[in-house]
C-alpha cells in the first residue's frame, strides 16, 4: 500500500441536450432509447447551473446516459471506465468530476464514459441510490461491454470510477451485480454487470459493503481533512479488502479536503491521483493492446 496520509440557471428539455452543449463536440448515448425503467421524463425540467467558476452543475436528470471519450486513433490500450460524477445525489458536477476526468484518460489511451444517472435526492425526486442510481450505473456498464468491438475495448476490463455520491455508485456496483441474461431480446441486457476493477474517490461508502473475495481490485483516494466516515472511512475499507486478499491500493493526502477531482488549481502532490490511476492499472495488467 502506497499512503499519503449568484448563479445561473438554464433550463433545458433533455439531459442529453446539456451534456452536447458541455461536451465539445462528444455525443451522449442514452442508456435506454425509449423511455428508462421507472422514468418519469417530462414531469421535473432538467437544469443546469453555472456556478461562478464556470462549473457546470446538472440535477433533475430524467434520461440517463453515458457520453464516450474516445483515445486518438492508434493509442487505445482495450481498457474503459465509467465514471461517475458526485453532487450528493442531488445534482452531478460535471466537469471536474467527469469531462475533465474523461478527457484526460481518454488521452492515455483509456475509453472513458461520462455517466448521467438520475438523482434520488433531488427536489421532488421519487428515486433510490440503490434501485434507480445503481441501475443507471449497471445498465452503463452492460452498455459497454456490449458495444465492446466498436469501441476497441476488452470486455474483461471494464471498470468503473466515481467521486462523492458517484463514488457511492461504483461501490454498490462492485458487490451488487449479475451475470446478465442471456435470453434477452436486448443485447445489453445479455452483458454482465460486474465491473473488472473499481477507483473510488473520496466516496461515499455504503453502509452495508457487502464484500467478498469476489470483490473487484480498487483504486482508492481521499483527502486526510475530509469528513471522518471518508478520511478514515475509506482506509478502513482498504484494511478490509486486504483481509480478503483484493488487490488494493489507497492514497490519503495530508492538507487535502473533498472535491478536487480534475482542476487546474489542484496542488502537489493531490494534483498527481490520475497519474498514480494510470500506473496501478499499468501494473494490474490493464493496459495492454487489445
Amino acid at each position: 500500500m502506497r499512503m499519503r496520509c449568484s448563479i445561473t440557471w438554464m433550463v433545458l428539455g433533455l439531459a442529453v441536450v446539456a451534456a452536447a452543449q458541455s461536451t465539445k463536440g462528444h455525443e451522449a448515448i442514452l442508456l435506454w432509447t425509449k423511455d428508462a425503467p421507472e422514468s418519469h421524463a417530462g414531469t421535473t425540467p432538467e437544469t443546469i447551473r453555472v456556478t461562478p467558476e464556470g462549473d457546470h452543475v446538472i440535477t433533475h436528470v430524467e434520461r440517463p446516459s453515458i457520453t464516450p471519450y474516445l483515445p486518438p486513433a492508434g493509442t487505445a490500450t482495450g481498457a474503459a471506465v465509467i465514471v461517475a460524477p458526485g453532487g450528493g445525489h442531488s445534482e452531478i458536477w460535471i466537469e471536474h468530476e467527469g469531462y475533465r476526468v474523461a478527457e484526460w484518460l481518454s488521452s492515455h489511451g483509456v475509453v472513458a464514459f461520462v455517466l448521467q444517472y438520475r438523482l434520488s435526492r433531488a427536489t421532488g425526486s421519487i428515486y433510490t441510490v440503490e434501485g434507480t442510481e445503481l441501475g443507471d450505473m449497471q445498465r452503463a456498464i452492460r452498455a459497454v461491454r456490449s458495444r465492446s468491438k466498436e469501441w476497441s475495448i476488452d470486455p474483461k476490463r471494464v471498470g468503473v470510477m466515481g467521486f462523492s455520491a458517484g463514488g457511492e455508485l461504483a461501490a454498490l456496483a462492485s458487490t451488487r451485480y449479475d451475470a446478465g441474461r442471456p435470453d434477452a431480446s436486448d443485447p445489453a441486457e445479455r452483458m454482465s454487470s460486474k465491473p473488472d476493477f473499481q477507483a473510488l474517490l473520496y466516496p461515499a461508502l455504503p453502509h452495508d459493503t457487502r464484500l467478498t473475495a469476489e470483490t473487484p481490485r480498487a483504486f482508492l483516494v481521499c483527502g486526510a481533512l475530509d469528513r471522518v466516515n471518508i478520511s478514515q472511512g475509506l482506509p478502513e475499507f482498504y484494511l478490509a479488502l486486504a483481509r480478503l486478499h483484493i488487490p488494493a491500493e489507497l492514497h490519503v493526502y495530508a492538507g487535502v479536503g473533498h472535491g478536487f477531482g480534475v482542476r487546474s488549481s489542484n496542488p502537489k502532490p493531490v494534483a498527481d491521483w490520475p497519474e498514480l490511476f494510470l500506473e496501478w492499472m499499468s501494473g494490474q495488467g490493464l493496459l495492454r493492446r487489445p
